[in-house]
């Protein structure tokens, strides 16, 4: 399975917030903003943080979806 931080990106749209003022007013690394803009694997913390700021549920900022390789061997 592989994360998808799609809904999130949508979410600030929607909200006229840019990536780089998220990232600043939760004080994340550039690392992690780098991880999440790759859907990468993120920690509980950061995804309950921006849930926390953003007043949501994690399944309202991202979705884990299934990897590629994984349907293919199926």
């Amino acid at each position: 399975m592989k994360m998808s931080y799609k809904k999130l990106w949508i979410m600030l749209a929607e909200r006229e917030l840019e990536k780089s003022e998220l990232r600043k007013l939760l004080g994340f690394s550039p690392n992690t903003m780098t991880k999440l803009n790759k859907n990468e694997e993120v920690s509980l913390s950061v995804l309950l943080r921006i849930c926390e700021y953003l007043k949501c549920n994690i399944g309202d900022i991202c979705d884990a979806v299934p990897d590629e390789a994984t349907n293919n061997n199926v």
